[in-house]
């Protein structure tokens, strides 16, 4: 209930940042503003599939879905990524037309003023975004609060800017500034693509996360005798990860059944969204594949 929340908070700041720098920006005639007020509403269309998917992925596993609902993060921060690209493109566009058709901006200061509420508005969602998405683990979230911190550094950049243009009044420095956080803000996409994209692909989890799995594992070492077909995906804010445990062959099937429960338990302590699956495979059955 708390992660939706806040998810929402998230929406409405944009709705209200959107709304005002699409007034200001047709008011200043500035391209900075206006690509400001496009970057802003696709953080908007983030914000809303974050939203959404955080809801969707939260679901328990069902009959159609086995594994669960968590790889809709992935395909939400994916999405993400995608906006942010063609928001850039659509930037870049726009500055060159401005170049070569240049045009007055009226009220400068006006833009300044709400480049900075704007930012600072973000700024202080974005660190409760991420603070709950680190809480949660939610890759859609992390991504939403990367797009609502991006919108804080361009913000700042328009106003910038702005109050170059206002000093100096060479117009062309707006289309300039404008280009620079086109770039800068595909680069942060590609980024956030490398970490988004992969699990919807069942890539592993990081070579970190599976040494601190196997160095848990080992620790149960006087009690089993093999550890082999190990393996891990993530999926959405979940781990999975799955081994094969060979035991001796004079073991009680209780005891194995106690020994899985305590290996899994130890796991997810460490990792408490991971869901964690072990066969057992007495020693005899371990000599005759061989």
């Amino acid at each position: 209930m708390r992660t939706t929340r806040i998810a929402f908070l998230s929406v409405a700041s944009n709705t209200f940042v959107v709304a005002l720098k699409v007034v200001v920006g047709i008011i200043t005639g500035s391209v900075a503003v206006l690509s400001e007020a496009i970057h802003s509403s696709l953080d908007l269309m983030a914000s809303l599939i974050a939203f959404f998917s955080v809801r969707i992925s939260k679901r328990p596993a069902d009959a159609v879905h086995p594994y669960g609902h968590g790889k809709v993060e992935n395909v939400s921060g994916t999405i993400e990524t995608v906006l942010i690209f063609v928001a850039g493109i659509w930037i870049i566009y726009e500055c060159i037309h401005k170049i070569i058709h240049p045009e007055p901006i009226h009220l400068p200061i006006l833009g300044v003023i709400v480049m900075v509420v704007g930012a600072t508005i973000n700024f202080v969602v974005s660190k409760i975004v991420r603070k709950e998405a680190d809480r949660v683990h939610s890759v859609a979230m992390k991504s939403n609060a990367l797009h609502l911190l991006t919108d804080v550094y361009t913000s700042l950049g328009v106003a910038v800017s702005l109050l170059l243009v206002t000093i100096t009044g060479w117009y062309i420095l707006d289309s300039i500034i404008a280009m620079v956080l086109a770039i800068y803000i595909m680069f942060e996409a590609f980024k956030l693509m490398k970490e988004t994209f992969p699990p919807l692909i069942d890539s592993r989890l990081t070579d970190s996360e599976e040494t601190a799995v196997l160095k848990i594992i080992e620790s149960f070492k006087d009690e089993y005798l093999e550890v082999h077909q190990f393996r891990t995906r993530r999926s959405g804010p979940q781990e999975h990860i799955d081994f094969h445990l060979v035991v001796p062959s004079e073991k009680s099937m209780g005891d194995v059944h106690d020994l899985c429960d305590r290996m899994e338990e130890t796991i997810e302590k460490e990792f408490p969204h991971a869901e964690v699956f072990i066969h057992p495979e007495p020693e005899h059955e371990r000599e005759d594949k061989s």
